[in-house]
């Protein structure tokens, strides 16, 4: 009767035992009918139950607008503004640069393909007038309507120069005289690559070469001679007197007693009305500008007018035919003679009285369309400045983007080109209009 309780605790030991199988077990299959699978763990949950994203907390805030330490939290639309980040004001992407002397025939390409492409010529110069080379185009910043855009293409190559000429012919003989020597010195600054058209205006403008020549032909010489003149004299005006009314004398009688005062010509009590002087520069201009808005693309349009400036007269109004410039990529360059060429009275010459003549309208168009102008008041002078816009012309930084503004649209773009250097002069068009020969 004592060995059963032995027996049973024995048992007991053994099935406590971590090595204990018993037999029957060990010879059952492994797996479990009724053990559960494994399961996802639940999500996280914050303190007001929320579920929480790992490295973002809680997504959704506490609807009662505090927070579980009671202190305020902002609702959705109470935000405080965020102040933008600093934009870098340098360009780190690089517009094209084509190589060395393929930088007209990229350009050229750009046009064709891309109707929103603008192209910005600009010349730089110092505080003492000579021109700046060895700028990139890290240096410059380019605007429009107030936006930067971000440049696509520069080059510094030079183009070829397509040069409407625009003589004056109403000039003082004194001052056409002048000019008529220094024609000669025009074929100098022109290259076999550029070609030139010549234009005269007194009371009209006259188409004197009929097309555009090579620069370096010899026809150049013979439409130069096309637009001399002898100008005209300076006279007193008078509208009274034994002198108004009879232009021609013969012993101090007139020669024609026809057109004394009070005939054809005159007037009854012996008091005329002056002739106004007729100066048709707008007409000029245009006539020009016509002609080299047929020129083709991958050229530098150019508009040289030798003159003093005067308008009076013409058909055509100054906002018209800028406005036909802007359009064509047309630039108007001019070395201003007579009277706007003297110190001082050159810069009063711009200024316009009302129910005048303008003094000097010339000045607005080349600083409207990105020109120069030079005043030269000599024959040495004006020779020297044929070649000195020609240099001009020919050198100049060659910046292009694309427009974020509907091409096609006929609105005027205002333009506004800064380099990052002080004490430089940036010359540029100040805008433009858009044009569908672009969109070739």
């Amino acid at each position: 009767m004592k060995l059963v309780p032995t027996a049973m605790a024995l048992a007991a030991l053994l099935i406590a035992s971590p090595n204990f199988i018993p037999a029957a077990l060990a010879q059952q299959p492994s797996s479990v009918p009724d053990a559960p699978t494994p399961q996802a763990p639940p999500p996280l949950t914050g303190a007001n139950g929320t579920p929480i994203t790992p490295g973002k907390g809680d997504i959704d805030e506490p609807p009662t607008g505090t927070s579980s330490s009671g202190t305020s939290t902002p609702q959705p639309g109470n935000e405080a503004p965020l102040s933008p980040p600093a934009k870098d004001d340098v360009q780190t992407t690089p517009p094209q640069l084509p190589a060395a002397g393929e930088g007209v025939a990229k350009d050229t390409t750009l046009i064709h393909l891309n109707v929103n492409y603008v192209e910005v010529p600009v010349t730089v110069k110092d505080s003492k007038g000579h021109l700046v080379a060895g700028l990139t185009y890290r240096d410059f910043k380019i605007y429009e309507n107030n936006s930067r855009e971000p440049l696509s293409f520069f080059t510094v190559d030079a183009f070829p120069l397509s040069i409407a000429f625009v003589v004056d012919q109403s000039l003082t003989s004194d001052v056409m005289k002048k000019v008529n020597d220094s024609l000669d010195a025009i074929q100098g600054a022109l290259t076999p690559y550029d070609e030139i058209a010549t234009f005269s205006y007194g009371n009209g403008p006259q188409d004197r070469s009929h097309g555009f020549t090579g620069g370096q032909t010899a026809r150049v010489p013979f439409i130069l001679a096309a637009v001399k003149s002898g100008g005209t004299e300076m006279v007193v005006p008078t509208n009274v007197g034994p002198l108004y009314g009879c232009p021609i004398h013969v012993n101090g009688n007139c020669a024609d007693p026809n057109i004394q005062p009070g005939f054809s010509t005159g007037s009854a009590n012996g008091i005329g009305t002056i002739p106004k002087e007729i100066h048709t520069l707008n007409d000029a201009i245009l006539a020009a500008a016509k002609e080299l808005s047929t020129r083709p693309t991958g050229r530098r349009r150019i508009i040289y007018v030798i003159s003093d400036g005067k308008e009076y007269g013409s058909k055509a109004t100054y906002k018209e035919v800028v406005r036909y410039l802007q359009t064509n990529k047309i630039a108007v360059y001019g070395t201003l003679v007579g009277d706007s060429a003297r110190w001082g009275e050159g810069f009063v010459s711009r200024i316009h009285l009302p129910f005048t003549m303008y003094d000097n309208r010339l000045y607005g168009y080349a600083a409207s369309t990105g020109g120069t102008l030079d005043s030269e008041p000599s024959l040495n002078g004006i020779e020297k400045s044929y070649q000195h816009i020609a240099e001009e012309a020919r050198n100049q930084y060659t910046l292009g983007y694309y427009t974020h503004e509907p091409f096609i649209d006929g609105r005027y773009r205002k333009i506004d080109v800064r380099v990052d250097q002080p004490g430089l002069e940036i010359i540029a068009k100040p805008g433009y209009y858009p044009s569908a020969q672009d969109s070739r």
